[in-house]
């Protein structure tokens, strides 16, 4: 089978934003305008590459070129901007026998990768996909190594009642018991996004890990994406800002994107709890079926997450380097 493989140059940002809509394992950062603030900010080159059968489109694959000195890369997504996904999509699948989709899938992948090392010739390759991405050995009859890491996903239909019995004993004590407290959490402007992403360098920087998301960032995505994209909630205690999250909305699912770190505040009220709350609650209104609680990978942080009775979700590390590319490799595990 054969797939061919093209540049999106003569797409349209919108053509290529109702492909992105339209196929499986996409998320809001495969959005035209997200890549070209990702790019900017990278320092990069986005290829947005599609596949068609005939003239049938099988899938989206945008990937970032950089160079580092003598080592071209190539990044889907590209490190040290906390973009969590990114990866192929897939189209027009649904309906076709295993045999056929395997089939399909795997020369889409081949297709890309050939693409990539005509193009590029990248020294060392990372990707990222899409949770519950289905098909990872195309991937790795190419020669590259495929890592599961894994996040948490909360079905966040039905009833609120029954949604919140889900929960840990204490989780829902403190939800239930925040009514009784002065507190004002929702869904903020523009404004909120600085205070949101300076707690979370703040708590960072405390622990000596590396933060290279900026506000004007954030900003930059809030103001490029289309409106409800970047949702930024705060939490506040008589007045002040005590905490925040930045969700990311696409399709059915709101994600907890950055922020819920621990307090500056010392304070008995459950900020991060009904900061979750009320992020699941905001997904449920637009129509949104899951929260994607966005990574679950470390003990401490898991037993928070683990309480809102989520689903362990997995996704995939995909890599592959040259001798000359394990540099890269080694820079991309301390910044990713």
């Amino acid at each position: 089978m054969t797939i061919d493989i093209t540049s999106a140059d003569d797409m349209t940002p919108a053509e290529w934003n109702a492909l992105v809509e339209r196929a499986r394992y996409t998320d809001a950062m495969h959005q035209w305008e997200a890549l070209a603030v990702i790019a900017r900010r990278a320092d990069s080159t986005v290829h947005r590459l599609v596949g068609y059968k005939g003239q049938e489109p099988v899938g989206v694959f945008p990937v970032f070129e950089r160079r580092y000195g003598p080592i071209t890369t190539v990044f889907s997504p590209p490190p040290g901007l906390r973009i969590v996904y990114l990866g192929p999509g897939l189209l027009n699948m649904d309906k076709l026998t295993q045999r056929k989709t395997e089939r399909r899938q795997r020369a889409f992948i081949d297709g890309v990768l050939e693409w990539v090392d005509e193009r590029v010739d990248p020294s060392y390759i990372h990707v990222r996909t899409a949770p519950g991405y289905p098909d990872v050995r195309p991937f790795v009859w190419n020669d590259c190594t495929v890592s599961p890491t894994y996040t948490y996903h909360v079905d966040i239909t039905g009833p609120e009642s029954a949604l919140l019995d889900q929960f840990s004993r204490d989780a829902r004590t403190n939800i239930r018991n925040a009514a009784a407290t002065d507190y004002d959490v929702g869904e903020r402007g523009p404004e909120a996004i600085d205070r949101i992403v300076e707690q979370v360098r703040s708590r960072y920087a405390a622990q000596a890990v590396p933060y290279d998301v900026t506000p004007s960032f954030v900003r930059e995505l809030y103001e490029q994406t289309p409106d409800g994209t970047i949702r930024p909630f705060t939490c506040r205690l008589d007045g002040s800002f005590v905490g925040g999250i930045l969700a990311v909305e696409f399709g059915d699912t709101i994600a907890r994107w950055q922020g819920g770190v621990k307090p500056d505040v010392d304070s008995d009220f459950p900020i991060n709890d009904v900061l979750d709350w009320e992020v699941l609650c905001a997904g449920r209104e637009s129509g949104c079926t899951t929260y994607d609680l966005v990574g679950a990978n470390t003990p401490r942080i898991n037993r928070y997450k683990s309480k809102f009775g989520p689903e362990l979700t997995p996704f995939y590390g995909i890599e592959r380097a040259s001798l000359l590319g394990s540099l890269a490799a080694r820079m991309y595990r301390r910044r990713k």
